[in-house]
């Protein structure tokens, strides 16, 4: 498990990568949870590449669960662009790419899912430091999830804030029946260059849909 940096000028080393500093996450949080990060995680959300540049992070998913509920429901995801986990495969290869856009100040987030048997998932989304909490983060068809962030004992916790459907410069709430509750991404450091992504979806009739943790690890530099 490791990450890379890959640049959009096609360079061949991490060398040619600038590192820039990024105070986007940082506002997000207030002084006190900012200045409680693990080292490791602060740096991780306080690195900014250059418009166009890539930083690459490859691990293993070491959990995964469903409910019969939740799988159907990631199912009926697709049609959207698929942005829950599908597969129910573990100790396969997950690959996060976060790519700086420039036109919009955000960033790009590319998740690909190895399978054990057929084509790996690959999942789309785009973050945008906007909006009611100062983060959204879109999946497709306009449709967009807010998120607030939180450091709660040794890990940071982006909750969903409520769901909306962009069209054109419109944006309508979307009402609870037609998204599947409440979602939340974790990033816990583990020490030594290792950390752990977590996703969870719980809805609040019919509880706990989807679970999946996967295990990443940073390149010695």
């Amino acid at each position: 498990m490791t990450s890379a940096r890959l640049s959009g000028s096609n360079a061949p080393t991490s060398a040619h990568i600038k590192l820039l500093d990024d105070r986007r996450f940082r506002s997000l949080l207030s002084d006190e949870d900012w200045g409680r990060l693990p080292l490791a995680t602060w740096r991780r959300f306080s690195k900014r590449v250059a418009d166009g540049d890539s930083v690459v992070y490859v691990g293993v998913v070491d959990e995964v669960a469903f409910s019969d509920i939740g799988w159907w429901f990631a199912q009926a995801a697709r049609l959207i662009g698929g942005p829950l986990p599908t597969g129910r495969d573990t100790g396969v290869p997950m690959i996060v790419t976060v790519t700086e856009d420039g036109a919009t100040g955000g960033q790009t987030w590319t998740r690909i899912c190895a399978r054990k048997r057929g084509f790996p998932q690959v999942i789309h989304s785009a973050k945008r430091f906007a909006g009611p909490t100062g983060l959204e983060e879109y999946v497709g068809f306009g449709v967009s999830m807010a998120l607030r962030i939180t450091f709660e004992g040794e890990t940071l916790t982006f909750r969903s804030a409520g769901y909306g459907l962009q069209l054109g410069r419109l944006w309508i709430p979307l009402p609870p029946w037609l998204t599947p509750g409440d979602l939340t991404v974790t990033h816990s450091d583990l020490g030594e260059g290792a950390f752990r992504f977590t996703l969870d979806v719980v809805h609040p009739r019919y509880g706990a849909l989807i679970h999946q943790s996967a295990l990443f690890r940073e390149a010695v530099s």
